[in-house]
């Protein structure tokens, strides 16, 4: 396959895993916003929503202020902002019409009818009168260009990297996610006590909606329950979106998808990308959640983030055509 056709196919599956991703950010700040809490908290929520994307200094460019209002509208919106949902969908589909005849009828109407609607939606105002409605829409139109994908295409390498392309964009995500989550449960500023401080009712009322915040942003809240059977703990909500191979959105989960497909694509079983990847799924395959909350969960996450781009620079330089996400 030609590298041009491979970069298209994989930022386009990347682009689109990362709209679902921020909508449902959004979706989960938007409805804990709404919670009896203080000013301060709900700030800190939307801040950790722009952290996460690393868009703080962009955001605070153009508003003065942190507020749901000016967040939504930046995150959702915003043409100039190259990780807003109407961005990553405008590039979603004009990476899937510059492969057209690699793609069938159906994943390119799928793609095709997503940037129009998203379009017509926000034109029309639909998104400001229910923005929970809109953000159940993306992460529909997320699943449904998966679905399609998966059930329409010849399994050859052009499913292989635009798989390749959703799940290297999730394992960067969930880890964005759960290191500003912790963080922000250690911060007084956050309006609640540190990570192991005694409990109290009113603690354990307030943490147990942020951990369930965090569950429901990757549709994790059931499978916890299902898993575990008891009270949400912080360290196994760690261990379910970092460690467990069968949750889907899972560091785990997602690298395990990454080598697969690699080693589909590749004719050097002993490449770089492969040792790279190989390495970073053993460490989670082995790995235990107490070692690494002792080590350090922030410490842990930063370092898997730079091994991710840099698994993601590589399989530019082997595959793609080398640019920045």
């Amino acid at each position: 396959m030609l590298s041009r056709t491979a970069d298209h196919l994989f930022w386009m599956s990347r682009y689109m895993e990362r709209a679902e991703n921020t909508a449902r950010m959004l979706n989960v700040s938007y409805e804990t916003s709404l919670l009896p809490q203080s000013a301060a908290a709900v700030e800190a929520g939307w801040e950790g929503i722009l952290s996460i994307s690393e868009l703080l200094p962009s955001y605070l460019a153009l508003y003065k202020t942190i507020t749901p209002r000016d967040v939504m509208a930046f995150m959702v919106q915003d043409v100039d902002n190259p990780s807003s949902i109407i961005s990553c969908l405008r590039a979603a589909r004009e990476n899937a019409r510059a492969v057209r005849g690699t793609l069938t009828t159906e994943v390119w109407e799928t793609q095709n009818q997503t940037w129009l609607e998203v379009n017509r939606m926000l034109q029309s105002g639909e998104f400001e009168r229910d923005p929970g409605q809109f953000f159940e829409w993306v992460k529909f139109r997320s699943h449904l260009s998966r679905g399609v994908t998966v059930g329409t295409m010849l399994m050859d390498e052009s499913l292989h990297f635009m798989r390749l392309g959703t799940f290297l964009e999730r394992a960067d995500n969930t880890a964005r996610l759960v290191d500003v989550k912790f963080h922000a449960m250690n911060n007084d500023f956050f309006g609640a006590p540190q990570y192991g401080a005694p409990e109290t009712e009113s603690t354990q009322e307030y943490d147990f909606y942020h951990w369930s915040a965090i569950l429901r942003s990757v549709s994790g809240f059931e499978v916890y329950r299902k898993v575990y059977r008891d009270v949400i703990r912080p360290e196994r909500v760690a261990e379910l979106l970092i460690l467990r191979p069968d949750m889907p959105r899972s560091l785990h989960a997602s690298l395990n998808e990454v080598l697969s497909n690699l080693k589909l694509v590749s004719h050097d079983s002993e490449s770089d990308t492969l040792r790279h990847a190989g390495r970073l799924l053993s460490e989670l395959a082995f790995g235990r959640i107490d070692e690494i909350l002792a080590t350090g969960l922030h410490a842990y996450l930063t370092q898997f983030l730079d091994r991710v781009n840099v698994l993601g620079g590589c399989i530019s330089r082997e595959f793609l055509l080398p640019q920045s996400a």
